[in-house]
This record gives structure tokens, C-alpha cells and sequence, in this order.
């Protein structure tokens, strides 16, 4: 296995130690400080595995399918969590999840035609708007600035979103026409 791949799986494993330190009763002082590391680092992780793969020509298929699983479970992980701690509304976790939802159904329908679609910038944008606004809804720093840089964040990450979903299906329209 190569090291974008350990990468990937390492990003995987720390998804369970992140929720438990978010959301553990037993480190009321120091719990988010540890969950906001971990989060940090396993986006990086995310960044890291991807050139390390292009510039060192190390892509697998066991890469393309499970790196991008690895950043929805992650990101989406965080989501929830932030619902549960009320920082976030259900409403925009769940178009978040929906967009993630269909652009797997898509890729589902593409490979079955053999058909592999990249990831666009746009999706790109909107993975990394949303790791910056779970990192910044995580600090929940008590300053007006802060609070407002979160919120824009939201509606940041919730516009990307929709627009890298919109983008995508207009690309790739042609792979549900196939089956028709």
C-alpha cells in the first residue's frame, strides 16, 4: 500500500477519535481543542495523499473511490456533530449530504459505464470551504468577528455546494442519458 493511500485510511481512522473528543462528556476542558487537531489534521491528510499522488504518480483505483469517501464521511461527521451541539441547521447539513448523495449516485451510474469523473474545481472549492467552516464553527471563539466570519463561511460552503452540484450534473448529464 502506498503512502497516499495510508493517508487516506489514516484520515478514516480519525474520524471516530474526532466525534468522541467533539462530543465526550469526559474532557468538558480540552475536548473541542483536541477535536479541532485532529479535524485539522486529517484534512490535511486530505491535501497531502492528493499531490503526493499526482506528483509521485501513485494513483490506485483503491485511491479515487476511497479518498473522496474519506472526505465526505469526514466532513460529514462534523456536520452532524455541529447539529448536535447547535452551531449548525439541519436544513443546510442536510443539502450538504443530499449533494453528496447525488454526485455518488452519479459516479455509481459513470463507472458502471466505465466512465471515471474527475473531481472539478468547484468540488474542490466547496470541500475546502467547508473544512475551513467546520474548523471555525469548532474554535466557536467569542469574538463578533469571529462569529460572523462563521456564518459566512456557512452560506460559503452552502453555495459552493450547490453551485459544484449544478456544475457537476450539467457536465455529466450525458452519463444518465446512456441509460435510458
Amino acid at each position: 500500500m502506498n503512502l497516499p493511500n495510508k493517508l487516506t485510511i489514516l484520515r478514516v481512522i480519525l474520524i471516530p477519535f474526532f466525534v468522541f473528543f467533539l462530543l465526550s462528556p469526559y474532557f468538558p476542558d480540552y475536548g473541542n481543542e483536541i477535536a479541532v487537531a485532529i479535524f485539522i489534521v486529517a484534512s490535511l491528510t486530505d491535501m497531502l495523499d492528493g499531490k503526493i499522488a499526482r506528483k509521485y504518480n501513485l494513483v490506485t483505483n483503491f485511491g479515487k473511490f476511497m479518498d473522496p469517501l474519506a472526505d465526505k464521511l469526514l466532513v460529514c461527521s462534523a456536520l452532524i456533530c455541529l447539529i448536535e451541539r447547535g452551531q449548525l441547521a439541519a436544513w443546510i447539513v442536510i443539502v450538504i449530504i443530499a449533494r453528496e448523495f447525488i454526485i455518488s449516485g452519479f459516479r455509481l451510474v459513470a463507472s458502471d459505464n466505465g466512465v471515471v469523473i474527475a473531481a472539478s474545481y468547484w468540488g474542490k472549492f466547496k470541500t475546502v470551504s467547508q473544512m475551513l467552516m467546520v474548523v471555525v464553527l469548532l474554535l466557536d471563539l467569542p469574538y463578533r468577528g469571529f462569529q460572523i466570519l462563521g456564518t459566512v463561511l456557512v452560506y460559503v460552503a452552502l453555495i459552493l455546494t450547490v453551485v459544484s452540484l449544478i456544475d457537476y450534473v450539467a457536465k455529466n448529464r450525458n452519463v444518465l442519458k446512456e441509460q435510458s
